[in-house]
Formats: structure tokens, C-alpha cells, sequence
């Protein structure tokens, strides 16, 4: 299996960044009806779930680049740890449709354990998280020419 971790990961899509962020958000609001309804639309949400997932887990649990100096026992633990995490997740993905909540709730507790500060809410880091892989899907998937580009703003 080819180490896909470790490799630049590809941008998503806009309207496949967009689907995943508003199924995370609709599951840590608690609104079951709109979870479903991202869900029943999207039959890849789970798949989507892990690609977006990989995006905040990889570069939170990656070894420190050269200018940070020599990686430690707990820089290895942490991206061992991030890569077991997606793994799994890859693996829940597999079962279908069924998994996206599961894989959604590990997401959403994997930003409140690790990329949350003591003042914020996980609302707020899924939102910036949003903004910024949307952001790279609109740099990634420009519009065609002639269209008038459009760069949603996430509130």
C-alpha cells in the first residue's frame, strides 16, 4: 500500500471540501436532520470524510521540517499516532454510507483533544479549518474562463 501520508496531498474538489465541512458542522451542532440530508446527498461522505480528515490530522501530526531541529521520541509517537488515526479512519470509510458519523465524531473529537486552545470552541477550528481547505480547492479548481469566479465566505 502505497504511503499516501506521506506524499503532498492532492486538493479536494470545491463542492467536495464544502460537502465534508458542512456534514463536520451539522454533526457537531447536533443536527441530525441536516447530517442526513449532507449524508443521503453525498454518497461518498465517508471517503470525503477521511480526505478532509487527512488535512487536519497529517500537518498537526507530522515531524518537525529541518529548521526545527533534530525529531524526538514524542515527534515520532505523534506522527505514528496521526498515521494509525487515518488508517482507521481509511478503514471505517470502507464499510459505506453507514460509517460517515462515526468517522465525523472522530474527526470533530480529534480537533476539540489536539487543536483546540482553553478559549475556543471546536465550532471555531472547524470553521477555520473550512475556510482554509476550501480555500485551497477554489486555488486548486479555478473556475473556467469567462465564469465569474466566487469564493464563498464560511461563517
Amino acid at each position: 500500500m502505497p504511503d499516501t501520508i506521506a506524499t503532498p496531498l492532492v486538493p479536494m474538489t470545491p463542492d467536495a471540501a464544502i460537502s465534508a465541512f458542512a456534514y463536520l458542522r451539522a454533526v457537531q451542532d447536533g443536527d441530525v436532520g441536516a447530517a442526513h440530508e449532507f449524508a443521503g446527498t453525498e454518497p461518498r461522505m465517508p471517503e470525503l470524510l477521511v480526505d478532509a480528515a487527512m488535512r487536519v490530522v497529517v500537518p498537526v501530526t507530522a515531524l518537525p521540517g529541518p529548521d526545527a531541529g533534530e525529531p524526538t521520541a514524542e515527534t515520532f509517537a505523534l506522527e505514528a499516532l496521526g498515521r494509525v488515526f487515518v488508517t482507521t479512519l481509511r478503514t471505517w470509510a470502507q464499510a459505506g454510507p453507514e460509517a460517515a458519523e462515526g468517522i465525523a465524531r472522530a474527526v470533530i473529537d480529534f480537533a476539540r483533544q489536539m487543536l483546540t486552545e482553553d478559549h475556543e470552541d471546536v465550532a471555531d477550528v472547524l470553521r477555520e479549518l473550512e475556510a482554509v481547505g476550501v480555500g485551497q480547492a477554489l486555488d486548486a479548481h479555478p473556475a473556467p474562463t469567462g465564469a465569474h469566479p466566487v469564493r464563498p465566505t464560511i461563517v
